[in-house]
């Protein structure tokens, strides 16, 4: 097992972006409930952190390196700020850019993973689990598969004016625009979704999970009723849970599993 922290220089965001990552290159089999992952080759998976989160997030709140060991993933896990990984429109603000095309890039090559689409999976939690619908959608060729949990899907709620007191209203405005111009466009995973469909594309695989006692339980329904609707190659799952770290590492693995043995 290896595991590090690195920056690079990346020009969508015109800043040293940091990652943190953990590689299975020396896994003792005793340790692995499932050898049959280490039968094909290693697959990746960018984490994504939630509001206030940094890279570490997932290494030290979460289970990213036990992830690592069981399905033979090589994890890479980016710093991003609270952009909700969206792209500003300019560079130097191109959060969506940086974890959809930039950071892959240097991960394949620099380390020589993130170089197939279906090797490739994509997840995160709150915040991070809306910037992984967003960025699985907007890049389908490049991610087979979403794990999507506890994700602030409040695009209705946003869009209707009504705000949970979580980020402020001028803050709101700054990351996704004027709320009112919010569903049927680019920052509404419904809307990416019918595009893509439209268009015959290749859609990712989508995970989605919710704790039945966090506040995000509402907007997730409506979600998991929207792909049920479009007929989605999806799978539900909730259970006892608030907006935590001991539902995030419980339904990340259920996630993993369900997407690697199916």
């Amino acid at each position: 097992m290896a595991s590090g922290r690195m920056e690079f220089h990346a020009q969508s965001i015109m800043q040293h972006a940091s990652f943190s990552y953990v590689l299975p290159n020396d896994v003792a089999m005793e340790e692995v409930r499932d050898p049959r992952h280490y039968e094909r080759p290693t697959k990746s998976l960018i984490l994504l952190h939630g509001l206030t989160g940094t890279d570490t997030d997932w290494l030290y709140g979460g289970v990213a390196q036990h992830m690592s060991i069981q399905y033979n993933l090589a994890v890479f896990m980016p710093a991003a700020g609270n952009f909700f990984y969206l792209d500003r429109g300019y560079p130097g603000g191109n959060w969506g850019t940086f974890v959809g095309e930039e950071l892959p890039d240097y991960v394949r090559s620099t380390f020589g993973y993130c170089d197939r689409r279906e090797d490739t999976i994509i997840g995160g939690l709150s915040m991070g689990g809306y910037g992984t619908l967003h960025t699985a959608l907007n890049y389908p060729e490049r991610f087979c598969a979403a794990i999507a949990l506890s994700s602030a899907l409040r695009i209705h709620a946003l869009a209707d004016g009504v705000l949970d007191g979580v980020m402020p209203a001028a803050m709101i405005r700054d990351v996704f625009g004027e709320p009112e111009k919010l569903t049927n466009s680019d920052r509404d995973p419904e809307w990416q979704y019918q595009r893509l469909k439209a268009e015959g594309r290749d859609i990712p695989t989508i995970y989605l999970a919710i704790g039945t006692e966090d506040p995000l339980y509402p907007c997730n329904q409506e979600f998991r009723a929207f792909l049920a609707e479009q007929g989605a190659d999806f799978r539900y799952e909730d259970g006892p849970g608030d907006h935590s770290w001991f539902f995030w590492n419980e339904y990340l693995d259920r996630g993993l599993k369900w997407l690697l043995t199916r």
